[in-house]
């Protein structure tokens, strides 16, 4: 069965997670991804444990399990392209690419001419996509980007984290990096709508994505509330700004998670609760007017799911058909039954640990499934591969260039 991307090349110059997570992205959709790797060190991110994957016999690896999150079904090539023939091999692998992805800082490649202007000069059909923290032009265009300050300068935290006046409160980062997962997400759908484009025209483009930029466009309904109320909204902590009741409660046992969307349910939840008459009060009866006397209908809802267990909940109001839910630690979730059926572990191959398990891809194809081809690779796994194969570099050369540290 054919993958969408089948014969699409990619050379994947970035490193973390921005970039690495895109050009993964696309691997599971089909594409050969040639990732170039420092020799002798390779991402940060194989370094970024404990944990680390074991092999057959227990022991950690080098690829801590970071890398492993990012990096499937890629090819890896050691290369040093600050010397002169590993520019000169990377000008290669890019010119023999469909889409080059590089997350350097700014002009820093064009000191290597492995920047955008000179590679699509070479290839006008090549298309190269540029991640930083900040973008390519603009006032903070050289300064370095990372999630957890992109997080606080683009807003997320004024947004996440327990009320001010409560205990708790303050602004608080989300607990996975989500402004490079945003960024590479985002990275992955303009280089497939570049490839369409150039379907479509025979020619390629530079795509320019910053972190800063996706996530002020991942504030969606908060920023257009903003723009059009001028109104700056604050943490509210495990609640939502226009719904109620939509937060977390505490049962007798555990938490668990209450998501009322309209007045209908709202009705419903009262009949679980035994509370019908909450319904029927002016104050609760529209979302607006819950909204208007949040703090007093919370108050009740509260002490009344205080007095039974979660479970016991849980299942009244799923069968009356009130959105809700537990809070799952890490080790529920991959043992919950509808996480198992749609296949959302994928387990591989892998020539040092026997096999490695991975979160899968989440996105369902009827006719050609997103699935990862090959395990993250080993540091510099395909470097003699690629070269000879795809450049013609026979072993003697190779040898030559791994004895100065080209390779």
């Amino acid at each position: 069965m054919r993958s969408i991307l089948e014969g699409i090349r990619v050379l994947d110059l970035s490193r973390v997670l921005a970039g690495p997570w895109a050009t993964q992205n696309l691997a599971d959709l089909g594409a050969e991804v040639i990732k170039i790797e420092r020799p002798g060190q390779g991402d940060d991110t194989r370094r970024w444990g404990p944990p680390f994957l074991r092999d057959r016999e227990g022991r950690d690896t080098a690829d801590a399990a970071y890398f492993l999150a990012c990096n499937r079904g890629k090819k890896s090539v050691t290369l040093d392209i600050a010397s002169p023939e590993g520019r000169d091999i990377a000008w290669r692998l890019a010119l023999a690419s469909d889409v080059v992805v590089e997350n350097f800082k700014v002009g820093d490649l064009a000191r290597h001419g492995l920047d955008a202007a000179t590679l699509r000069a070479a290839n006008p059909r090549l298309i190269y996509c540029s991640i930083t923290g900040f973008g390519q032009d603009g006032p903070y265009r050289d300064r370095p980007g990372y999630d957890f300050m992109i997080q606080g300068l683009g807003g997320l935290m004024s947004v996440t984290g327990e009320r001010d006046d409560l205990p708790g409160g303050g602004p608080q980062k989300v607990g996975v990096a989500v402004a490079d997962l945003f960024t590479g997400m985002y990275a992955a759908g303009a280089v497939v709508a570049a490839l369409f484009h150039r379907e479509r025209t025979g020619q390629g483009q530079a795509i320019d994505l910053s972190l800063l930029d996706a996530q002020v466009a991942m504030l969606a309904n908060l920023g257009s509330a903003f723009l059009a109320s001028g109104k700056v909204p604050g943490r509210m902590g495990n609640a939502h700004q226009a719904i109620v009741p939509y937060q977390v409660f505490r049962a007798s046992d555990a938490f668990l998670i209450v998501a009322v969307g309209n007045d209908g349910q709202f009705a419903r939840l009262c009949e679980v609760l035994g509370l019908p008459e909450l319904a029927a009060e002016p104050r609760f009866a529209t979302n607006p007017a819950r909204v208007a006397h949040r703090d007093e209908l919370v108050g009740m809802l509260a002490e009344r799911l205080a007095q039974r267990p979660a479970a016991e909940w849980l299942a009244g109001l799923e069968g009356a058909q009130v959105p809700c839910g537990p809070i799952n630690d890490l080790s529920q979730v991959f043992a919950d039954p509808q996480v198992r059926h749609r296949g959302m572990v994928a387990e591989l191959a892998h020539p040092v640990a026997g096999a490695v398990r991975l979160v899968a891809n989440p996105v369902q194809f009827s006719a050609t499934p997103a699935r990862a081809q090959r395990p993250p690779p080993r540091l510099g796994e395909h470097t003699d591969e690629v070269l000879g194969e795809l450049l013609g570099l026979d072993a003697a050369a190779r040898q030559s260039l791994r004895s100065r540290r080209v390779i």
